[in-house]
């Protein structure tokens, strides 16, 4: 054993050496390496850090939660011509829902509208996003408060002109002032301050987050335009109670709603049923093919770095028959001259997937601060990085490592003279 371990000791020793003798073809050899690793594990990571923030950002809803409106979340079979004929969900059809529908823990109605400027005092936040909703959205949607609550529902029946704020619309309106009670200016109407969310920092999915949204009582909005305005999509949103058949559910759902809106037998819903879940389902399917054409494109650069390791190695073990013939001739054993050759290529590999893991840490740590994005580079594929960069240099110098040790030592004095 101990004869063994002073082998690998002398043939590690014998390989730092050649690195070091030669630098700048060592610096070289590292190139190819390192973008592989780099363009590999910076695909993943940025994967991993997306999946994080969407499960961070979801966290709060049901998976099993229901949105009831004229869209799919998916493909339909449906033609666009004739989806485009659905009506719009309507608000005594969200009422009449509520008191027919059981297995229901929750069940809302929200509008989707039109982005707008809002403003207080002398200062005018723009494009905000703009969340007119009903007052149960507080438990569906899971909000948190720093300050102040949410409408109850009598000021969400009665259209209320209370407002509630996301982190950064406060800050930026109100900066240090307590926000609570306050007066601000959207619609051309006059809206009171009751609540500011925590901060959640940057939205991924829909693009948007709650720090610069602003939730309002859809029934304002409903006076402002209306049932059958073209300016709004509604949307009524159920939460199911836990263990719920979920097909059973939707089934009476599509039922008490056709019979409602007086569909007749045979023909299609004029509505969608989209479950919560099938959007998560989708947003994995693309992280998934992310991932798989990262690992496409990423193969190919460490394809050529593999390949300029075995070249060099090559060039090296042509250089050094001399030597290699040396070695043997005073005793050396082929796998001496093999895990020589072998450390080689795999100190050399390893060093540039260690330089291309730097890389992406460094970039991580500006990204994040920069985009304020949580930028994750996890152990796991700090691993990954390093027992590729382990694998690729194995192999890269296995051919060159054998031909090496296979050397006559006669033969190789010769060649090298």
């Amino acid at each position: 054993m101990l004869l063994y371990l002073r082998l690998l000791k002398e043939s590690f020793a014998f390989a730092m050496n050649a690195l070091r003798s030669n630098k700048l073809r060592t610096l070289l050899s590292l190139l190819g390496v390192t973008i592989g690793i780099f363009s590999i594990i910076a695909v993943l990571a940025a994967v991993d850090s997306l999946d994080r923030k969407i499960t961070k950002d979801l966290s709060s809803l049901d998976k099993n939660t229901i949105y009831l409106m004229k869209r799919s979340f998916g493909p339909s079979d449906i033609p666009q011509w004739k989806r485009e004929q659905f009506p719009n969900m309507k608000y005594d059809e969200y009422i009449y829902l509520k008191g027919a529908m059981t297995n229901t823990e929750q069940m809302g109605y929200q509008m989707f509208t039109n982005r707008e400027s809002i403003k207080y005092d002398s200062k005018t936040v723009s494009d905000v996003n703009i969340i007119p909703a009903s007052h149960e959205f507080i438990d569906i949607q899971g909000l948190e408060f720093d300050k102040g609550r949410f409408y109850n529902e009598s000021e969400a029946n009665s259209g209320s002109s209370v407002a509630i704020l996301g982190y950064e619309i406060a800050k930026s309106l109100f900066e240090d002032l307590d926000p609570i009670g306050k007066n601000l200016r959207l619609y051309g109407k006059r809206f009171t301050v009751i609540g500011v969310l925590k901060k959640q920092g940057a939205g991924i999915v829909g693009g948007n987050s709650d720090d610069t949204t602003v939730y309002i009582p859809v029934n304002f909005l409903r006076q402002l335009y209306g049932d059958n305005s073209e300016k709004v999509l509604t949307v009524v949103v159920f939460k199911p109670v836990k263990g719920v058949d979920m097909d059973a559910y939707k089934s009476e759902i599509s039922q008490k709603l056709r019979r409602f809106r007086g569909v007749k037998a045979g023909e299609i819903d004029n509505f969608f049923i989209n479950v919560f879940s099938g959007l998560t389902d989708l947003i994995d399917g693309i992280l998934v093919q992310m991932n798989l054409v990262g690992w496409v494109i990423s193969g190919f650069s460490l394809l050529v770095g593999g390949f300029g390791i075995a070249n060099i190695m090559f060039v090296s073990v042509k250089e050094r028959t001399n030597l290699i013939g040396i070695q043997k001739s005073l005793g050396a054993k082929n796998r001496f001259i093999l895990f020589q050759f072998l450390f080689e290529a795999i100190i050399l590999s390893v060093l540039g997937g260690i330089i291309g893991l730097l890389m992406v840490w460094v970039i991580s740590i500006v990204l994040t601060k920069v985009l304020d994005f949580e930028f994750v580079l996890g152990i796991g594929n700090i691993l990954l990085g390093t027992g590729l960069a382990a694998i690729i240099g194995l192999i890269s110098g296995i051919l060159p490592a054998i031909a090496a040790s296979k050397l006559d030592p006669v033969e190789a004095i010769r060649t090298g003279m």
